[in-house]
């Protein structure tokens, strides 16, 4: 008899052990069992909070198209984490996102299942009946000129005659999609978790200029219930340009110094500059030195500017020889290039240093967009000697 209790007692203790207490994301069916091994050690409204956590990870703690997918992501995201790791790891991404939900708060999400199980229950506050969505558009912000820069989204899950649904506690995935032209340049999620949703405030500055035909973008949000997914768009909203986001020049370091990947280093002094190996065979040649210019590197930048200033852009990119600025359409798109300058008042331009083969230059000058909003810049030009010529290599912005 005793030994029958010491079996039992031990297989018992075994069945335990088995049981893990961490996520195992080798595969999809070692995560689940993990998940399942996790969640069985909770008391009932832990397990709930857990499940919560784990939707609101999956949802919006991933970047993925699809469940499998996201799945997949959620499980590199969660793997070898334990339940308090994953509440903290879900407090951090409802922060961020703007989300009213916290592990330590009561249970408000309705039934929460990251593997799929989308069937209706009796209690599940997901089963929203409604019949379409609506969306409500307004203009918010001021950019300093009575311009707005951004739109508030309000969503609504309506009944047949237009009126607002009323229900509570659910945990509807809410999805907004931006596009211009055909083109989509973001996307964007959060939870509706009752008809008072906030909605999403799409700001100008997250959405790419020179991705925004004609100043015009067209929207498109879905909420997902359980038993349907709703979407509406809205067609050609208009966008403050002048709040678009354009990005910084790209800084290049004039000063870098290619090496030939033929060149040989001394290994007892890295520090010298490396050699070339030369074909013994090879006729002795000497090169011949480089064509030394005799401008002032900070008279290439003065007409440069002024070539700006005037709108001769073809003038202006021909200063230059800056792979940054990429080709001449690039540099002269009236978006995101130096076609939006209307005009550059220059206040002053010095030569910070220069030898036969490079140069830095200083400027300081405003710059009025096309919009009528003038930016002061300080900025260094990289300079370097092409033929003889000074030409622009590099363009810094100082703060």
């Amino acid at each position: 008899m005793k030994k029958f209790s010491f079996l039992l007692v031990l297989s018992m203790l075994l069945f335990t052990a088995c049981k893990k207490d961490h996520v195992d994301a080798t595969n999809t069916k070692t995560l689940q069992s993990s998940i399942n091994d996790m969640t069985s050690s909770l008391s009932t409204i832990k397990q709930i909070k857990f499940n919560e956590a784990l939707y609101i990870l999956k949802t919006f703690g991933v970047e993925a198209e699809g469940d499998v997918e996201e799945l997949k992501a959620l499980g590199k995201l969660i793997d070898g984490k334990k339940v308090p790791e994953i509440l903290r790891l879900a407090d951090e991404v409802a922060q961020k996102n703007g989300i009213e939900w916290a592990s330590t708060s009561p249970p408000s999400l309705g039934e929460m299942n990251i593997f799929g199980d989308d069937k209706a229950k009796e209690t599940d506050a997901n089963d929203v009946k409604a019949n379409s969505l609506s969306i409500v558009t307004k203009p918010t912000g001021d950019d300093g000129n009575g311009a707005p820069t951004a739109i508030q989204i309000v969503p609504r899950l309506v009944d047949a005659a237009g009126n607002p649904v009323s229900f509570t506690g659910a945990g509807l995935e809410a999805t907004l999609e931006v596009f211009s032209n055909g083109v989509k340049l973001s996307t964007a999620k959060n939870l509706m978790q009752d008809n008072n949703f906030k909605g999403f405030n799409l700001k100008f500055s997250s959405i790419p200029a020179a991705k925004v035909v004609d100043n015009k973008i067209d929207i498109t949000v879905s909420v997902k219930t359980t038993a349907k997914t709703f979407k509406m768009s809205k067609i050609g909203l208009d966008v403050n340009p002048s709040a678009l986001k354009i990005p910084a020049p790209p800084k290049t370091d004039s000063t870098a110094v290619k090496q030939d990947p033929n060149a040989s280093i001394d290994t007892n002094n890295p520090t010298a500059i490396p050699t070339t190996p030369t074909d013994p065979n090879a006729a002795s040649t000497t090169p011949a030195a480089p064509k030394q210019p005799s401008a002032d590197p900070k008279n290439t930048v003065s007409k440069f500017l002024s070539s700006v200033n005037s709108q001769n852009l073809k003038a202006a990119y021909e200063t230059s020889s800056n792979p940054s600025w990429g080709s001449y359409e690039s540099f002269s798109n009236p978006t995101s290039g130096f076609g939006s300058v209307k005009n550059v008042s220059v206040k002053n331009i010095t030569t910070n240093a220069s030898n036969p083969s490079s140069a830095s230059v200083n400027a300081t000058y405003d710059v009025t967009d096309k919009n009528g909003k003038t930016t002061s810049l300080k900025v260094t030009f990289g300079l370097k000697n092409v033929n003889g010529d000074w030409k622009i290599s590099s363009y810094k912005i100082n703060p």
